[in-house]
Formats: C-alpha cells, structure tokens, sequence
C-alpha cells in the first residue's frame, strides 16, 4: 500500500509564472525523492506602479513516501 503526501510551496520568479512554478518544482526535487504531480493553485503578482515586479505561483507537489 502507497502513501502519497502533499506540500504547498510558492515560486517567485521576475520572468513569469511558469518560471515561478519551475523554481518551485526545482526547489522540492532537491530534498524530495518520487514526486509525482504538481498542481498549481493560485498565481499572483507584485507590482510596482505599472509593472509586475514578481510573479508568484502557488502549486502543490505530491510524492510517494518512501518506506
């Protein structure tokens, strides 16, 4: 039987939000082993007068625990 947990992280990115959830996604593979999927939840932004400064992606990323 497989256990599958969950975690909810947020990229950051000045590019875009795919690049956003690509720092995400990067950041977990270096401490997690058999992730699986990863959902993006939200995108936002932060700007300044009329232009993005950040763009931020919230995703959840799924792996399979070890045993």
């Amino acid at each position: 039987m497989a256990v599958i947990k969950s975690i909810d992280l947020v990229g950051v990115s000045t590019e875009s939000w795919r690049d956003a959830a690509q720092a995400a996604l990067a950041e977990a593979s270096k401490t997690l082993r058999g992730i699986e999927s990863m959902h993006v939840l939200e995108t936002s932004a932060i700007v300044d007068g009329d232009k993005v400064k950040e763009y931020h992606t919230h995703v959840r990323i799924s792996f399979r625990l070890d045993r």
